[in-house]
């Protein structure tokens, strides 16, 4: 028989209207009874939903992550009860058998026994800072789609601005493109241009030999309209983040200290994993969580797959592009080095996804320890011992691992 690790709990099917609880007292002798309720999602309701938890003397919760529907649910029972947030994969109810008073009861009668695997959820202001990093992430992806869209309209204006210039959104590309949309009649180029370009004069010249047409003039002129907006929008949010990240400026200032982080990847990384790391036992468990490490998917002695996990569909990305800039630099050769002999064995991917465990799992130490970046860990780290004796396969392995082709000594 399972062990009763939740004697009273409640199970939730959460939906956008109503939400159905279920509630599952087990008595000394493991007889269960259950009580079951339905309310909506208005404030009101859902108050009075915490108040029927209280009156059972139900503290502990649990309820599957549908959509944003749960958040509401969750801010009003966070201050009374002990909520567990689970993926909807993790209380899949048996298929034929499935109703919403149905699964409440299969939701606490796997949570009563302790079989459901709680997500992560930061406090509530660190929530707040992750809603506004993620939407900030969103306007940097609609901004990227209205270049697109505008880099297409000159394209098929026969207007070769991106082969002359290395940004077609930069302070002269965009005075010659302001230019080509006032008047379309051939003018010298040369009244834009500076000193510092690498195109000739001719070569620019050439390539504003084009015609726009009425329709693409306009729909030109409505892109860049909305990016301009889109630019003053980014501004205001950047300045409510950093308003509410003021709260963690001594985590933050660490965090500053791993190469290639600059202010928003920091607050963005904070905003993912907060700044509370005891909730992960260790750097391994987080690297998990941000989807840094292989699936683990085996079948008789097989792996069948040693991908990376979908996992951290935000802060993987984020650590990817620190992880980027940081082997740009010269001066981290503990990253830098590390990189290239991980890409001689296993290619650029992996080498990078390796990278960005590697900050992960420095910034998870730096927070815990309270400590900043020491580089000359890694260095120590990386440097082999003086005076060691290595046998020749040894010798062939270490070899190996560096990129070298090793033939192995034929034996007399």
């Amino acid at each position: 028989m399972l062990k009763i690790v939740y004697p009273v709990c409640c199970g939730m099917d959460v939906h956008k209207s109503f939400v159905v609880a279920c509630i599952a007292s087990t008595n000394d002798h493991g007889v269960t009874t259950y009580r079951s309720g339905r309310f909506s999602t208005f404030t009101g309701d859902l108050r009075r939903l915490a108040a029927w938890l209280h009156a059972h003397s139900c503290t502990d919760v649990c309820m599957e992550s549908t959509g944003k529907y749960w958040i509401p649910v969750y801010n009003i029972l966070e201050s009374s009860c002990e909520i567990t947030l689970a993926h909807p994969k993790y209380v899949k109810a048996i298929r034929g058998k499935k109703t919403d008073k149905k699964d409440a009861k299969w939701i606490a009668d796997i949570f009563k026994h302790g079989l459901v695997c709680g997500s992560f959820i930061p406090s509530a202001d660190i929530r707040q800072l992750r809603d506004l990093m993620r939407y900030r992430s969103k306007l940097t992806g609609f901004s990227t789609g209205e270049k697109n869209r505008a880099q297409n309209c000159l394209t098929v204006s026969n207007i070769k601005l991106d082969d002359v210039f290395s940004d077609v959104f930069g302070k002269t590309a965009s005075a010659i493109t302001q230019r080509l949309l006032e008047n379309d009649a051939p003018f010298d180029v040369t009244l834009f241009l500076n000193k510092n370009l690498k195109a000739s004069a001719d070569r620019i010249q050439a390539a504003v030999d084009g015609h726009i047409c009425t329709h693409q003039a306009g729909k030109l002129r409505v892109i860049r309209s909305h990016m301009e907006n889109l630019t003053a929008c980014k501004k205001s949010l950047e300045t409510l983040i950093l308003g509410l990240a003021e709260n963690y400026l001594p985590t933050l200032d660490l965090i500053l200290t791993v190469p290639g982080i600059q202010v928003f990847a920091a607050v963005g990384i904070l905003s993912e994993i907060g700044a509370d790391m005891s909730v992960f036992p260790t750097s391994k468990h987080l690297c998990s969580w941000a989807g840094l490490t292989p699936q683990n998917n085996e079948s008789a002695g097989k792996k069948k797959t040693t991908r990376i996990s979908r996992a951290g569909a935000y802060i993987k990305p984020l650590l990817v592009q620190c992880a980027l800039c940081a082997i740009r630099k010269k001066s981290n050769p503990e990253i830098r080095s590390r990189y290239l002999n991980l890409k001689k064995r296993r290619g650029h991917k992996k080498a990078i996804i390796a990278i960005a465990r590697m900050l992960l799992t420095a910034i998870y130490n730096m927070i815990k320890k309270n400590e900043k970046y020491n580089a000359a860990l890694y260095r120590k780290a990386d440097t082999p011992p003086k005076n060691r004796e290595v046998s020749v396969n040894e010798a062939i392995y270490i070899l190996q691992r560096q990129g070298y082709l090793v033939t192995a000594p034929q034996s007399a």
